[in-house]
């Protein structure tokens, strides 16, 4: 049987939402350890673009650039909606 055969799954998809998640998590964490409101914070940054939405503590300023604002605004839609991968 050649490697011709064989069926390869590619999961990019999943374990970018997965990624996205945890990022989001830590970013949400790290903005309540610091005493910002953690949703106001991260919506002022999905519209603005503006990183200095986000504390650097914890890294997170740097994590959060690791998602496109488009993807983190179209998963929560998702969520919202019930349509959760």
């Amino acid at each position: 049987m050649s490697s011709m055969d064989e069926t390869v799954s590619f999961k990019v998809e999943r374990d970018k939402n997965i990624k996205a998640r945890e990022i989001l998590k830590k970013v949400y964490e790290s903005l309540e350890e610091k005493g910002y409101n953690p949703i106001n914070q991260i919506v002022g940054y999905i519209l603005s673009g503006d990183p200095t939405y986000i504390t650097s503590h914890n890294d997170a300023r740097n994590l959060i650039r690791q998602v496109e604002r488009d993807e983190l605004l179209e998963k929560m839609v998702k969520n919202y909606i019930g349509l959760d991968d």
